[in-house]
């Protein structure tokens, strides 16, 4: 996998601070997922962060794929959990727009949306979004069609 990084507002602008921004940081993440996703189906993968085992049943679950121990700490109470949700819809345009502007506002984290065979990745954050895709030509047929998306830092970030 090879991957780009695209910023959600003009001259690398992290936050949205009114409508017309976020139309744009909206507008830019749909673009993307289309022409990844369009006509397919897509798995959209949330992360859970918890100090348990179990996924909490508070928590209004739907789509429990598997949970990760990530701090594996001698001492109970200091694990950490990372329990994946993934449903699966269609690709429709729009279809996840709060979760996006919710990540576009730091609100979540961690989200990823990816086809059903997991070869193609949008994982989106506040400020931008990484997109892993299968081959160099790929990534740089899709970083042309939105060089003005770019850092203009060398490094791309």
């Amino acid at each position: 996998m090879t991957r780009a990084r695209f910023h959600s507002l003009p001259e690398s602008k992290r936050y949205a601070e009114d409508e017309s921004e976020y139309t744009i940081v909206l507008e830019r993440y749909n673009t993307v997922l289309d022409e990844l996703f369009v006509g397919t189906d897509v798995y959209v993968i949330t992360p859970l962060w918890t100090t348990e085992a179990e996924v909490p049943s508070v928590e209004p679950v739907t789509g429990y794929w598997k949970s990760l121990l990530v701090e594996d700490d001698p001492d109970p109470e200091f694990r950490t959990y990372c329990h994946l949700l993934a449903a699966h819809r269609p690709w429709q345009r729009g279809c996840i727009d709060d979760l996006l502007r919710d990540t576009a506002d730091d609100k979540v984290a961690g989200i990823l949306i990816t086809d059903t065979r997991m070869q193609r990745i949008h994982h989106p954050y506040d400020g931008g979004a990484d997109v892993f895709l299968t081959t160099r030509e790929e990534r740089d047929q899709m970083r042309d069609r939105h060089a003005d998306w770019l850092a203009s830092h060398p490094s791309g970030l």
